[in-house]
């Protein structure tokens, strides 16, 4: 194969030169108008090459976020151990937690000559709850309202201030399962009775129940005559 003269090749240079720069100058007139991201600089440092966040919006800065907000938490306000809050631990021992100490002079008798036997069987009573202040009552009824929906249905579970046994130091809440259990089997010697079949913790103290057993329970407060006073 014969190759062309020298002169044939240096004009075929000579043409394909301007054809090339004249591709190259349109290619990037081209990209200059439609504004190529790639050949915008990044604003981000922190960049890595190849990953450019033009394009989009920039994420928004902590004050341009909504606020979050914390968990609502009821603040039981000045209520203390001075209202009948009980700390956890409690037991019907307890001569100087008031909840303990304000109960009637003869329930608390009752609860303690029942808890030593109970201990024989390696069971101890703790007081979940006992004498309540009125304002620890009337604020335990606004949160059961807040919790149930209703005043109604709150009251099958707390009473008011002025007809709670609590208050007047007349009955005690005692925890745990195997407290209650046993109470249930052998409170009645002791007086120590249920009053309401939802709540069995609750035990008020009738003091012919040694005799006649423990009266029939109510359902709930509300089948109580006395929360109708």
């Amino acid at each position: 194969m014969t190759r062309p003269p020298p002169s044939a090749r240096t004009s075929t240079l000579r043409f394909r030169k301007p054809l090339v720069v004249g591709l190259v100058a349109v290619l990037a007139a081209i990209v200059v108008a439609l504004g190529h991201p790639l050949l915008k600089p990044s604003s981000d440092p922190t960049a890595t090459p190849g990953q450019d966040s033009s394009p989009f919006l920039p994420a928004p800065s902590l004050s341009d976020r909504p606020p979050s907000h914390a968990p609502h938490r009821e603040s039981r306000g000045a209520l203390d151990e001075a209202d009948g809050v009980v700390p956890d631990g409690v037991t019907v021992l307890d001569d100087e937690v008031p909840a303990v100490a304000n109960l009637d002079a003869e329930l608390l008798d009752a609860l303690r000559r029942a808890a030593q036997n109970a201990a024989d069987d390696g069971v101890t009573f703790t007081v979940n709850s006992g004498w309540r202040s009125a304002a620890y009552q009337k604020e335990l009824l606004r949160k059961a309202v807040a919790q149930h929906g209703s005043e109604a249905e709150a009251a099958r579970w707390v009473a008011t201030a002025t007809t709670s046994p609590h208050v007047s130091g007349d009955a005690v809440d005692i925890g745990p399962d195997r407290a209650t259990d046993w109470l249930s089997e052998h409170g009645s010697a002791y007086g120590l009775c249920r009053i309401y079949r939802n709540e069995p913790w609750h035990f008020e103290l009738r003091t012919d129940a040694a005799d006649r057993g423990c009266p029939r329970m109510y359902a709930d407060p509300t089948q109580d005559p006395r929360m109708r006073q």
